[in-house]
């Protein structure tokens, strides 16, 4: 197998990998919350061959190195969420909230397979109360996890709710008919180095399991807000944000992508061709 064929191979299989990323975005453009994932691609390595007869310094004006340089592929070198604001639809729910500041996640508690529970986060404000007892609800999201206060634990609501408010700072505040009320500050968390996050499903996001290979701490990637720090948060009741996936903008990197995976592909199929008539050679 010949360079071309060495270098096209590597490169396609992280051309499909980029095509994954782009259509698991368009899947999820309608998904309340999600943040779109963009790839940057390197190189693999690179052989440098001095073929100049005497060493001497580049010129200042010289765009491209002074030697000739010969990859051998790119691969696959980030993939970064961007957490850009997504538009609000306003729904008039009063379960329904947005977050309006970048960066800002709820904590969800998620059972895991070994029988105890992980902590994951979320963007989707769609929250429910869930029956937990005759008498008693919690709040979760969507798929029925329950959402947590700022200490951790998940919120229960004894009574029949009457009105829920959520004001600004994500203060929960249920009234009852009985002219009492409950009051729990909901867990947010701010993201600040979101490189870190993983994929969980479920448009749920969680710390990686080998942070102290990575050499970053819990307390690096997330800030919990709380006391004076909730003056930070911003949420908007009645309302669910939208994804920041922008259709044109992937059908775009989407078409870039086929024709980079085609150009590879043919150049196979030269190279290829171009040994065929090389053995046929008499």
């Amino acid at each position: 197998m010949n360079r071309t064929m060495i270098t096209a191979t590597n490169t396609l299989s992280q051309l499909q990998k980029q095509m994954d990323i782009i259509s698991h975005n368009l899947a999820n453009i309608d998904t309340a919350g999600y943040k779109r994932r963009e790839a940057s691609f390197t190189d693999l390595l690179v052989q440098e061959f001095r073929n100049q007869p005497i060493d001497r310094l580049e010129p200042q004006n010289r765009m491209t190195p002074f030697y000739i340089r010969q990859g051998t592929g790119a691969r696959l070198g980030q993939v970064q969420m961007n957490l850009a604001q997504g538009s609000l639809k306003s729904t008039g729910r009063d379960l329904d909230t947005a977050f309006t500041a970048e960066g800002q996640f709820y904590r969800v508690m998620v059972p895991n397979e070994k029988g105890g529970t992980d902590m994951r986060l979320t963007r989707n404000g769609a929250l429910y109360l869930s029956p937990v007892s005759e008498n008693e609800t919690m709040l979760v999201n969507s798929d029925g996890h329950a959402i947590l206060n700022e200490s951790g634990q998940p919120i229960t609501i004894a009574g029949n709710v009457k009105t829920i408010k959520i004001n600004e700072t994500g203060q929960f505040t249920a009234e009852f008919y009985n002219g009492t009320t409950q009051t729990v500050n909901l867990s947010v968390v701010l993201v600040e180095k979101p490189q870190f996050l993983e994929q969980k499903g479920g448009n749920l996001l969680g710390l990686p399991d080998n942070l102290a290979d990575l050499g970053v701490t819990e307390e690096q990637i997330l800030t919990q807000l709380t006391g004076p720090q909730r003056n930070r948060i911003s949420v908007q009741q009645g309302s669910l944000e939208q994804s920041n996936v922008d259709m044109s903008k992937e059908m775009t990197d989407l078409i870039n992508v086929q024709r980079g995976y085609q150009f590879h592909a043919k150049s196979i199929t030269l190279a290829d061709q171009m040994l065929g008539l090389v053995n046929g050679i008499r």
